[in-house]
């Protein structure tokens, strides 16, 4: 009887791990596919799960600039670059991962980024990233503020690899669809610990937006520190944030939303903009409803908690 329960057990682990391994193979089929060039067709999430939040003090396998003039957005950003690449242009972050980070950050993220980020000689582009969704998750945001805002350069950052990988893959579908208007040029994203190395890609005051919407809530006491929003990275958005630029916040749990706004307004370099200006901007409603969060929640008929808070000017020594 031990014997029949045991082989039966062995036979329900084997199934289970031979359906692990044909999904995994399909998952990388179609993502292989969907790296063949002249492929329009949008991605499919369920070839892109991952699990819903990632630890920002692991050691993440990540390249990024030791300076933000050593950052080549022509990867991101191709139709914007105005000379031509040059021949020595070698990516540090590549070469020697203590020498600019000490996390071992060797590696591309999503694999479609072949061509390093990284370079002591990089691309110029005719105008800046101004515009940053902080954990864009799958891009609905990205996605929806592209024609929004068709002058401005978005730029959505994403810890998770998968996800990272779908919203690239999702961009490309889309520039391919629109191209004979050009749409959708003007977005890119890239896999990034905004809680560790956003100095890295901006410089000072570079950014006039930034959206955090529906981050982890991080519920546990001893977890806060993982927030998005605390002391010590608010005076980092203010570092890279314009003055006069706009920080988005919302979020489906009051708790976090009464945290951010604590936060955000005991801070030297931010006030919380009125209710009025919220309802009137047009990116608060984009914000409200284009991120898949922001779906869920409405399905859910949740609330959701909205505040924005603008960079005060330096203070004149």
């Amino acid at each position: 009887m031990g014997n029949a329960k045991q082989n039966k057990q062995s036979q329900k682990n084997g199934d289970s791990a031979k359906a692990k391994r044909d999904r995994r193979q399909k998952r990388e089929e179609y993502r292989a596919a969907m790296k063949q060039e002249g492929v329009a067709e949008l991605p499919r999430k369920k070839f892109y799960r991952q699990r819903a939040h990632a630890n920002p003090f692991s050691d993440h396998r990540l390249v990024y600039p030791p300076h933000p003039d050593m950052m080549d957005w022509s990867v991101l950003y191709p139709d914007y670059a105005v000379d031509e690449p040059k021949e020595d242009t070698p990516a540090p972050a590549q070469e020697s991962s203590e020498q600019s980070v000490q996390e071992g950050q060797q590696e591309t993220s999503p694999e479609s980024q072949s061509q390093s980020i990284v370079s002591l000689n990089p691309r110029k582009l005719s105008k800046q990233v101004e515009v940053a969704d902080i954990g864009c998750g799958f891009g609905g945001l990205l996605v929806a503020l592209a024609p929004l805002m068709p002058d401005t350069l978005i730029l959505g950052l994403e810890i998770r690899v998968s996800v990272t990988q779908f919203v690239e893959d999702r961009i490309k579908a889309l520039r391919l669809k629109h191209k004979d208007t050009q749409a959708y040029r003007n977005v890119g994203v890239l896999r990034a610990n905004t809680m560790k190395f956003l100095p890295n890609f901006f410089h000072k005051g570079q950014l006039t937006k930034i959206f955090i919407c529906f981050p982890d809530p991080h519920f546990k006491a001893r977890k806060h520190k993982q927030r998005i929003v605390s002391t010590t990275l608010n005076s980092e958005y203010a570092y890279v944030m314009r003055p006069g630029g706009v920080v988005y916040t919302i979020t489906d749990v009051l708790d976090l939303h009464e945290w951010m706004v604590q936060h955000f307004t005991a801070h030297p370099s931010f006030e919380r903009v009125s209710e009025e200006e919220v309802e009137n901007d047009p990116c608060v409603g984009v914000m409200k409803t284009e991120t898949e969060e922001g779906k869920k929640v409405e399905r859910n008929k949740g609330n959701k908690y909205v505040a924005l808070f603008r960079r005060l000017p330096d203070p004149e020594w």
